[in-house]
């Protein structure tokens, strides 16, 4: 009798184990899901962070400003906000992030890009000229500036575009998030090998630094009315 109570206590202990370990498994799985969860809101955070990651690979000659706005009379809002601005002896490279999934098909000519052929997206190289044309205000002493348009989208994408766009020969360029810098590189040597000579030095690349910082508006109402503006006209 005593051997059938004991064995009957052991099963019950054996269940309770097994029990507790498939909970503790289970409490683990949903832990591990949550932590692979991106939060949407993040998800243009952790772009940025990828892209400034990139940019501190260039070298130290390099100077870069990210998140910028700047007064611009011809744009709707008043304001143009440019996510990236990378100045180097050898120009100065404009740079706007898109965060889309899947084909991006679309001209240096056209007014809209289609993505995954199932909606619109303006033209992010006319997008960025208007960019350039307010810096070109800013920078208005630096007449002869040479400005570098580039569009950075990330890996998951896949290009369906004017095959010059890739080419680093071009001014304007569309690259993945991961080659960022290997194309400011590039192009930098090439434009090396065509000017022979840098087009600013050591202490220019500084105060066009200091210029963009100085003309930035980190005034969170007005960014807020930036936004706003943009939402609102759609």
């Amino acid at each position: 009798m005593f051997k059938t109570i004991k064995s009957w206590f052991m099963l019950q202990n054996d269940k309770t184990t097994k029990t507790n370990s498939i909970s503790k498994s289970s409490s683990t799985a949903q832990t591990a899901a949550n932590k692979s969860r991106i939060d949407p809101s993040r998800i243009g955070d952790l772009g940025e962070h990828k892209i400034n990651i990139q940019l501190d690979q260039l070298p130290k000659d390099i100077k870069y400003i990210s998140d910028i706005m700047i007064n611009n009379p011809k744009s709707r809002t008043g304001y143009s906000q440019i996510d990236h601005v990378v100045i180097s002896p050898f120009g100065l490279f404009v740079i706007e992030t898109k965060n889309y999934n899947g084909e991006i098909k679309g001209s240096r000519k056209d007014k809209y890009w289609r993505v995954n052929n199932r909606f619109n997206m303006y033209n992010p190289l006319k997008q960025n000229y208007g960019h350039i044309k307010a810096l070109e205000h800013v920078l208005v002493e630096y007449s002869d500036l040479l400005y570098i348009s580039m569009v950075s989208f990330t890996m998951r994408c896949r290009f369906s575009i004017d095959p010059e766009l890739r080419k680093i020969e071009s001014n304007e360029l569309i690259v993945y998030d991961t080659e960022l810098s290997e194309f400011i590189s590039r192009k930098i040597v090439r434009v090396k090998m065509t000017t022979q000579k840098a087009l600013r030095n050591n202490v220019e690349v500084q105060q066009i630094y200091e210029s963009l910082r100085f003309a930035n508006i980190t005034d969170a109402s007005k960014r807020a009315e930036h936004i706003n503006k943009i939402k609102t006209d759609g």
